[in-house]
């Protein structure tokens, strides 16, 4: 419970590092530019966490390299927010509450996984301002894919059942990867924006024996939302004498619980499986 109360939770703690500005000179004819100074990678193993987030969650639009991707999503490298940020202060409310307005979705991080995608970003060299455009991630090895889809994934998922054929309703490699490591994050089959992820059911009991259930819109340590049949929203206090119980039922659990186990390399092993599955 305390797990997912900071789903949505948008306080990160952290202090905003204050970049020194370099003024550099380009080539003749081409006036100058501002660079950031590079900051020095001091977890390696955040930085690995980070990457695969990233690229579950946010490279279909930014690109693989965060420098700008095909479907809209800006170069980051570029941006204020992750200039300015620290250890996820300024980045974890756009992560969490997204941008309706640009397409871009809420995505249920929890505070560390926020912490590590910046780690990542921050990782990336800030001076180069080009990425590369095309990248192969079928790179893994496919046997070896297989065997990890056994152990992790054949108690749900069977690839002569529902997965069978799965490399041909997704061409795109990327949106592949994307799809089973969490489904509803990926684009639309013709490169639209995130589809939404299925929503979290939430059952509320009060301390009459009444129950509210609905779909989650919000929680944190004091309060929770739901989001009813007809439209309406109802919030609940969840601290004090007569807080109510709250129960969620995440459909995608069993992902994202798998999510934080996977090194890079498994993640390109079961890609280069599953684009087996013609």
């Amino acid at each position: 419970m305390h797990h997912r109360r900071l789903l949505y939770a948008c306080g990160i703690a952290g202090v905003v590092l204050t970049l020194q500005v370099l003024s550099a000179q380009g080539p003749p004819g081409q006036g100058g530019f501002v660079a950031y100074p590079q900051r020095p990678v001091t977890d390696p193993a955040a930085v690995e966490r980070g990457k695969a987030l990233f690229s579950v969650n946010c490279a279909f639009c930014h690109g693989p390299d965060a420098r700008g991707g095909d479907n809209g999503g800006p170069n980051l490298m570029r941006s204020d927010v992750v200039l300015l940020d620290d250890k996820g202060e300024k980045i974890g409310p756009v992560v969490l509450g997204g941008r309706a307005d640009k397409g871009m979705p809420p995505f249920m991080l929890t505070a560390a996984q926020i912490g590590d995608v910046a780690a990542y970003l921050h990782s990336l060299p800030v001076s180069s301002r080009t990425g590369e455009r095309v990248v192969n991630i079928v790179v893994g090895n496919a046997d070896t894919g297989r065997a990890l889809f056994q152990a992790k994934c054949s108690s749900c998922h069977s690839s002569t059942g529902d997965l069978q054929g799965i490399a041909n309703r997704f061409a795109d490699p990327k949106l592949l990867q994307q799809t089973w490591l969490l489904p509803g994050t990926g684009g639309t089959r013709g490169g639209g924006p995130p589809r939404p992820a299925p929503p979290i059911a939430a059952s509320v009991t009060l301390a009459n024996g009444q129950k509210v259930e609905g779909t989650l819109n919000r929680i944190d340590d004091f309060m929770v939302s739901l989001k009813m049949a007809d439209g309406t929203y109802r919030t609940f206090r969840t601290e004090g004498a007569n807080a109510p119980k709250v129960e969620l039922r995440d459909p995608l659990k069993g992902h994202r619980d798998l999510l934080q186990t996977y090194s890079d390399a498994d993640i390109h092993n079961v890609t280069a499986f599953l684009v087996t599955l013609k």
